[in-house]
């Protein structure tokens, strides 16, 4: 069993979003139009998300990577979320993730390693204990929630596949499969499939990275990146990739599916940073979910959203405007 234990970046229970409203997070940003994000309405769960089918699963809290700030409500965590294979709407994936199924789960490793392969997801498990960790979340889109995740540091993970000198780079990619992710077969997506993300070395290897199979005690559910993702929580939540189906260890940097898009406003980096704005919004504040139309929840955002002393360092000499 873990053993809880508190770091000095955690965070107050009063700054965790509440449990009802991470599961809209992508409807925003339909299209390229990924604008400042409207308000918060009150959603009742999809009917088509059963949460008696999540597991429950065995882990210890980490304190050293916990909070006292008040949780986001679990129906908000997997009610409002962004995972444009389902959609655009923030709903989207709540209504439509039951489709895709994640039992088997395979990864495929390989690239600059010395353990290439296809590997099944309980393998990938089976050496690992699991972990609480209360992390913020902070959205590109300007809102923000306080999670429980629970998981494995990553890079406890990656070490398995002996990365050797030549891996400067780590490259994930989510699942394709446009018979069970609708959003992949619309003829109105602008994203250019599969969905890829990537993380230096260093970063990757940062005490901080996670890899997540669940949240509030229970497996991940489908719309919130089942059966496992990355959180990353010093950057932007885009660069959190969702149902990893790969990684590769590579010596150049790899292109990543927002900065292919639109390289002018989603750069390959994404630390969260209140001293560099997005080009049609600002990114001095954010909104803290639950958060309503006549109350809404402001909150001043933090460089590296309150990681900076574990991260700043990996950042040093650099000019963080131009490497946003």
């Amino acid at each position: 069993m873990l053993i809880p234990r508190r770091p000095s970046w955690t965070i107050s229970h009063s700054e965790v979003t509440p449990e009802r409203v991470f599961l809209n997070r992508r409807k925003f940003m339909a299209g390229l139009a990924l604008g400042t994000a409207g308000l918060c309405a009150p959603l009742g769960l999809s009917a088509a998300f059963r949460p008696a089918d999540l597991k429950e699963l065995e882990y210890t809290p980490a304190p050293a990577f916990s909070t006292d700030e008040d949780k986001t409500p679990f129906e908000d965590v997997v009610r409002y979320n962004n995972f444009y294979e389902f959609g655009t709407a923030k709903d989207d994936p709540a209504r439509y993730a039951h489709e895709m199924s994640v039992d088997p789960w395979s990864v495929q490793v390989d690239g600059e390693c010395d353990r290439p392969g296809t590997y099944a997801l309980e393998d990938l498990l089976k050496p690992h204990a699991l972990e609480e960790r209360v992390y913020r979340l902070r959205c590109v889109e300007a809102w923000s929630m306080v999670i429980p995740w629970i998981g494995v540091p990553l890079a406890d993970m990656l070490k398995r596949f002996e990365p050797n000198s030549r891996a400067k780079y780590v490259y994930f990619e989510t699942l394709h499969d446009p018979d069970q992710m609708r959003g992949q077969r619309s003829l109105f997506s602008t994203v250019d499939w599969p969905y890829r993300e990537g993380l230096r070395m260093d970063e990757a290897m940062n005490e901080l990275s996670f890899f997540t199979v669940g949240l509030y005690g229970k497996t991940l559910p489908n719309q919130n990146g089942a059966p496992f993702r990355l959180v990353v929580p010093w950057k932007y939540g885009f660069k959190s990739i969702k149902s990893i189906v790969r990684i590769r260890f590579q010596e150049e940097q790899p292109a990543t599916t927002w900065e292919m898009i639109a390289p002018q406003e989603y750069g390959f980096y994404a630390n969260v940073n209140p001293e560099v704005d997005h080009p049609r919004w600002s990114q001095k504040r954010e909104r803290r979910l639950p958060s309503g139309l006549l109350s809404p929840n402001w909150v001043e955002t933090q460089k590296f959203n309150g990681y900076g002393e574990q991260v700043a360092h990996l950042y040093k000499g650099m000019d963080l405007r131009q490497n946003y």
